[in-house]
């Protein structure tokens, strides 16, 4: 795979650049995220087959803004701007940007003239997804401009150059048809064949792995989730006799998980797993603690302790192995460009500064879905491979607020009980997250004849494709109605059920 020339996708920012490359590779084509900081020259070296300008939260005209390189229409390949790459593309060519006197966002009906090379056979007005206060009043010379909005010039094409772009984003689902629109600009307009399959990237990460870890050792976090498994399961496949893998209790997990993943992973091949007890040692550092970036933050530093400690242990070891995700990276630190942090994940941003660990993360660019193609591909169970998402903090951040040894059973009782009956109900594998949340509020209640003062869990339950959206699952009031009323009989200091009905976004999936 490494000698493919792929998709290059520039990232100016854009909390959804990496959703790009994932419709591309989705078109199963190699695609890559290249940050617009890096020297043009790197670029040039990866010998791209089309290039991709993304989205970004900047304003071109601001002096402080990332300029979009001018020789990158030089390379003699496609180019698409999208968003701010769309605006980047028009100044650079010599084209008017200007603040909109009517921002566009959300929906929009774009209309679509029957010349257009990029939209050919789509029908108009098309719905589209805008994000944008600027917009494009005059395109660059050679460019025609082929579709419109109400307020603004919304698509312009140069089909003899090569060169495409769009105002709305067509890689979000909100915007119809919008994959159609990135598969007709790589697999028709820059003639790219399918290049990228889960097996591709297998001997792919094997063989950087290899390459990266050489004579040296190095220890794997394992967590028992898909992400840590896969890239577990990948690192002992490319270095099954330097690699240790470590689970770490650490007093967060849900009931009985410490011992079942255990022995689910003593099973696995090319894996020699380490489990370690530290429970104590990290809800001793989390008391009276309630802010929830400090939580992560801690849970990221004693994290890294541990490890440090487990592999003195083990001898010298240089390389930690984590599976950390695309969706970790870019709500956490602006890796790949100027984006927002949303929040620190402890992996990513709760990482401590004197990490004495040279990282592997052979997954850091891939959503959770791709990870489970990855893991189907290694041939690992659908046991494991579907489980639903948990957070390395684990039950840690579904306890707003402080935390303590009666806190935790209570929303881990809860938890068990939900779990219970969303796998009778036979919605586990369809529902992407459920979850019990306790939250640091209490509510008069009624139980046996006299008033109570309890506390509160809420039951969260979402839908979603990757993680970075995701809508509030309309589950049954039947199993509603049986949730709530075991974990109020059977949770000890619980008297009150709330089912959350918020999406992301605005919300986050998990709370904290």
């Amino acid at each position: 795979m490494d000698s493919i020339c792929p998709v290059v996708v520039i990232d100016f920012g854009s909390q959804y650049t990496q959703l790009i490359a994932r419709r591309i590779r989705e078109a199963q084509v190699a695609a890559v995220i290249f940050p617009c900081l890096k020297p043009f020259e790197e670029l040039a070296r990866m010998n791209p087959a089309a290039v991709i300008l993304s989205g970004g939260p900047a304003s071109v005209y601001d002096p402080a803004s990332p300029r979009c390189d001018e020789r990158i229409f030089q390379l003699g390949v496609p180019v698409l701007g999208v968003c701010y790459g769309f605006q980047s593309m028009a100044v650079a060519l010599g084209g008017k940007v200007e603040p909109a006197p009517r921002r566009e966002y959300g929906f929009a009906q774009l209309r679509i003239d029957p010349s257009s090379e990029l939209l050919k056979g789509l029908p108009s007005p098309l719905r589209v997804w805008n994000s944008h206060g600027d917009h494009v009043t005059q395109a660059p010379p050679g460019f025609r401009v082929t579709g419109w909005t109400e307020n603004a010039i919304s698509v312009m094409e140069n089909p003899e150059a090569r060169m495409y772009a769009v105002e709305f984003h067509p890689e979000v689902r909100h915007t119809e048809r919008g994959e159609e629109i990135l598969r007709r600009f790589v697999l028709d307009l820059c003639g790219v064949k399918p290049n990228w399959f889960p097996s591709a990237f297998i001997e792919s990460a094997i063989r950087r792995i290899r390459e990266q870890v050489r004579e040296e050792r190095a220890i794997c976090a394992l967590s028992g989730g898909v992400d840590s498994l896969v890239a577990a399961t990948l690192a002992g496949r490319a270095i099954p006799d330097q690699l240790t893998c470590i689970f770490v209790n650490n007093g967060f997990l849900r009931e009985n998980e410490f011992e079942k993943v255990t022995e689910a992973l003593r099973t696995q091949p090319h894996l020699r797993v380490r489990a370690v007890d530290h429970s104590a040692r990290f809800i001793d550092r989390l008391r009276g603690v309630t802010d929830p970036e400090r939580k992560r933050k801690i849970i990221g530093e004693v994290f890294i302790r541990v490890f440090e400690e487990e592999s003195r242990k083990l001898g010298q070891i240089r390389y930690l192995v984590q599976g950390t995700l695309y969706p970790d990276v870019i709500e956490s630190v602006p890796v790949q460009g100027p984006a927002a942090t949303i929040k620190s994940h402890h992996n990513v941003g709760g990482l401590p500064s004197d990490l004495k660990f040279e990282l592997i993360e052979p997954l850091r660019e891939l959503f959770k879905d791709e990870v489970r193609r990855v893991g189907r591909e290694l041939g690992l169970s659908e046991d494991l491979v579907g489980r639903q998402p948990f957070p390395g903090p684990g039950l840690a951040v579904r306890v707003v607020g402080e935390i303590n040894e009666d806190r935790l059973r209570m929303v881990r009782e809860g938890d068990a009980i939900l779990q219970e009956e969303v796998r009778k109900e036979g919605l586990y594998y369809r529902l992407w997250q459920s979850f019990a949340v306790l939250l640091p509020v209490s509510s008069v209640g009624v139980m046996g004849d006299a008033r109570s003062y309890g506390s509160v869990i809420a039951v969260r339950a979402v839908e979603s494709e990757d993680g970075m959206t995701a809508d509030w699952a309309r589950l049954p009031p039947a199993l509603l109605s049986r949730i709530a009323t075991r974990i109020v009989n059977e949770v000890k200091g619980v008297n009150r059920v709330v089912f959350d009905i918020t999406s992301k976004p605005p919300g986050t999936i998990e709370w904290e």
